[in-house]
């Protein structure tokens, strides 16, 4: 069953342009960059002070002083239990005081996870990090032939000083990224796909790690993967064992990648084929047949236009008139219909 996947394109409309990275080298030296930055620390809880700043509230581990991002600052409110909203309303003295009245104490060591003076999260003894470069590094090692889509439209007017929307996003609170083969074209049921991934983390607690494999047939510019089959999807939270979904998803590349190989032997095979075979010997036989397959007489005629400058009407030289006649089409869903029906065709030489 085709389903077409919207993550990718969610996480397109809300990644702020200092969330996106123009490659995946540019994504991993960041990933890097941000672990060795980073002290990951065990404490008691009643080394913890909780004290006013200038316009909210500050975490002391010790004697040093850690300033609060939305995230951390939620997490602290959510271990007090105390609602956000309310503290919020409070001036720094006040909140101090409530969250450090209210804040649990006891012999459970609390983690805390700072860069420089942010605490980027706290977290009980339940929680286990898995660093977003321990992913990334899966994906240098074992799907080398993957890289991003298509840059994504431009969301605003003038975006000529931000980085491009590669589908490769890291913020503060969670990483995600958007890989796919675009040679890896193969055969599924006489229809033509390629493989792709989505993979995701949170150094901090925000969202599982995990990941989502599939083959698609087309990927429009605001990222979404349409008509998708064979979706496959792992995540697990991040807890003791967290560090077992490494190897799941390595195993999901793996198979991911194997797939691929199988299928673009076969692939190739087709494609030789349909370049020497003839949909017929004339227009007329040609129109039939294209019609029986779903392609308006109007747009067939165009494409053995087209077809005729390399020939012969074989299978191979009318899909590739079709395909690029389909570019024209400004909605992206008539796009992609447009290219199934087209690709549909290559079943002729399977």
């Amino acid at each position: 069953m085709k389903t077409n996947l919207m993550r990718a394109h969610n996480e397109l409309f809300r990644r702020q342009p200092d969330e996106r990275f123009a490659s995946f080298d540019e994504l991993w030296q960041h990933c890097t960059n941000q672990k060795e930055a980073s002290q990951d620390r065990w404490d008691s809880p009643n080394e913890l002070t909780i004290q006013p700043a200038t316009a909210s509230v500050e975490l002391a581990v010790g004697e040093n002083p850690l300033r609060l991002n939305d995230w951390s600052f939620s997490q602290l409110c959510s271990l007090a239990r105390v609602s956000k909203e309310t503290v919020n309303r409070l001036c720094p003295e006040t909140a101090s005081r409530v969250l450090q009245e209210t804040f649990p104490r006891g012999n459970k060591p609390v983690q805390t996870f700072s860069q420089g003076d942010i605490l980027r999260s706290i977290h009980g003894t339940s929680y286990t990090r898995l660093y977003n470069v321990e992913l990334l590094s899966l994906v240098r090692e074992f799907a080398t032939d993957f890289c991003p889509p298509q840059q994504a439209a431009s969301m605003n007017n003038d975006e000529s000083d931000t980085p491009p929307a590669t589908g490769l996003y890291c913020g503060e609170q969670d990483m995600f990224t958007f890989l796919i083969d675009p040679t890896g074209w193969a055969e599924i049921e006489g229809e033509a796909f390629a493989p792709g991934f989505f993979l995701w983390n949170s150094e901090v607690g925000k969202r599982t790690v995990g990941i989502q494999t599939f083959w698609w047939q087309a990927i429009c510019q605001n990222h979404i993967v349409w008509d998708a089959v064979e979706v496959v999807e792992f995540s697990r939270k991040h807890t003791a064992n967290v560090h077992e979904a490494l190897n799941q998803i390595q195993r999901l590349i793996e198979q991911l990648v194997a797939r691929r190989d199988e299928r673009r032997d076969s692939f190739v095979q087709v494609i030789r084929k349909a370049m020497h075979t003839e949909l017929g010997q004339n227009n007329e036989e040609v129109l039939k047949l294209l019609g029986q397959h779903g392609i308006a007489k109007t747009l067939a005629s165009e494409a053995l236009r087209l077809a005729q400058q390399q020939g012969r009407f074989t299978i191979f030289a009318v899909v590739d008139a079709l395909t690029r006649l389909a570019q024209k089409h400004e909605n992206a869903g008539d796009r992609a219909a447009a290219d199934m029906r087209s690709a549909s065709l290559l079943s002729l030489a399977a």
